[in-house]
């Protein structure tokens, strides 16, 4: 099984694949293309010309996984853009963006959680001495 966690890198490809690549023109794609090492643990996410499937590629340390996903009727309408300043084909999503893309919604109108902030406490609320 795979589960997009807090901690897991997600790599969204912003255009179409060849959804008749398998594994190993994926990988070859990863590298070759977007210059990125399939193999670091990251999730990669790609969709299909006509928005109608994704698949993703996770290397869990033994192998590859590739999962997909066709919809039975309408399309992905939510499929991100590339960003200003970064590589044209790839877009990093936290993992409820991504979980909120593959289910059809808009990871846009998600707000990822704020980073954990370390509150220092008074000493006397940590002594219990007022």
């Amino acid at each position: 099984m795979i589960q997009l966690t807090a901690h897991m890198r997600i790599l969204v490809c912003t255009t179409p694949l060849d959804m008749r690549k398998g594994i190993d023109g994926i990988q070859a794609y990863c590298r070759q293309v977007l210059c990125e090492n399939p193999m670091n643990g990251a999730a990669f996410m790609f969709i299909s010309r006509s928005r109608k499937q994704l698949r993703v590629l996770v290397y869990d340390g033994q192998g590859f996984w590739l999962c997909s996903k066709r919809l039975s009727a309408g399309r992905f309408p939510h499929w991100p853009e590339a960003q200003a300043g970064s590589p044209r084909w790839l877009k990093e999503l936290e993992s409820c963006e991504a979980q909120a893309l593959l289910h059809g919604g808009d990871p846009r109108q998600i707000k990822p959680m704020l980073p954990w902030k370390k509150i220092l406490l008074p000493s006397s609320f940590l002594t219990g001495v007022a």
